[in-house]
């Protein structure tokens, strides 16, 4: 378990640490939903607290759409994760995170594509 005192960093990092233990035990070419899962399984593991498919809704003039979006995962309320299983990150990519970092208020997300024969590489973090 880790002090409550973790920084965003070293939140990132060990959820960095995660996710390659993942990728090295199950390898690329399988559903996002798997990775997420199995990822959720590690970080818990560490004692993390991770919400998954978190709704958030969002405020338009006078109307409010309750489920506009869908986070794919949330760890300590700070750290946004999105799972890819795509050729490439792409800028689209990168401003859907933005745009969830803006609604929720947070700092940094990043964006773990699991298609890829090596993670480490295929981790892009974006900082708003």
């Amino acid at each position: 378990m880790f002090p409550l005192s973790l920084d965003t960093e070293d939140l990132a990092h060990t959820t960095i640490g995660c996710a390659i233990e993942v990728h090295r035990n199950l390898g690329p070419g399988l559903l996002e939903s798997t990775y997420q899962k199995c990822l959720k399984y590690e970080l818990g593991k560490v004692g993390l607290l991770v919400e998954e498919e978190v709704l958030l809704p969002l405020k338009y003039k006078e109307i409010e759409l309750e489920k506009a979006y869908r986070i794919d995962m949330i760890i300590e309320n700070r750290l946004i994760i999105e799972n890819k299983t795509v050729e490439k990150i792409t800028d689209v990519h990168k401003a859907q995170l933005l745009t969830y970092l803006k609604l929720t208020e947070n700092k940094l997300g990043l964006i773990i594509n699991w298609k890829s024969k090596i993670l480490k590489g295929n981790i892009k973090r974006v900082i708003l």
